[in-house]
């Protein structure tokens, strides 16, 4: 291996130690906001783009941003700036995802904002939308706001996915998410368990198109 790709190959963990740390460090000051103690896995991240290609006419949210695990994935497959947007509550993260992807529309806001912040930044369609929001634990008024927020855009046609850890998969909170988004949009289209994630997840898929 030469000299630069050893330079290169530390940098990239040392990277990924960062955005660990702000991770973390985000969980233990918030945990029921958070929801996670570090990055989706490139695993877990490109399962949750499956069969995403935005272009400007069909825009693709992210809410729950982090640190940009899962957008690193997507950007390449991002069309122009007005292919997407991102809302983020921590602002700790939206400062690191702006150093990393200058060129992509990132809001510090919150997602029970969701339709206000699309029609202030003029984006035309939204066509899917990926979560990372750890719907099992926000508390319940905040939960329902969001899936309020979501419906507006899912009624135009849209693509919705999320992910629930293993571990939180049969809590209450969990089981009565999915419950009023299959009886909403039917049943959920559920992936195999992506083990190589800290901890395990399924991808939970919603169409309405």
């Amino acid at each position: 291996m030469s000299a630069k790709n050893v330079v290169t190959n530390r940098l990239q963990k040392l990277s990924r130690n960062n955005e660990s740390i702000h991770f973390l460090r985000a969980f233990l000051e918030n945990p029921l906001h958070v929801g996670a103690i570090s990055p989706s896995s490139p695993e877990l991240a490109k399962a949750m783009i499956e069969g995403i290609f935005p272009n400007e006419k069909n825009a693709v949210l992210e809410i729950g941003v982090g640190t940009g695990a899962i957008t690193k994935f997507l950007q390449t497959r991002l069309k122009n700036k007005n292919s997407y947007i991102g809302i983020e509550l921590n602002e700790k993260f939206v400062e690191l995802f702006r150093r990393r992807f200058p060129e992509l529309t990132i809001i510090q806001g919150d997602a029970c904002r969701i339709t206000e912040i699309i029609q202030k930044e003029r984006i035309q369609t939204i066509r899917y939308i990926i979560s990372s929001l750890p719907f099992a634990s926000l508390p319940e008024r905040t939960c329902k706001k969001i899936i309020s927020e979501i419906d507006k855009l899912m009624v135009n046609g849209c693509l919705f996915r999320t992910f629930q850890y293993a571990h939180c998969y049969y809590l209450s909170s969990a089981i009565e998410f999915r419950r009023y988004m299959n009886l909403k949009y039917g049943k959920a289209e559920k992936s195999r368990l992506i083990l190589k994630n800290v901890p395990p997840a399924y991808t939970l898929t919603w169409r309405t198109f």
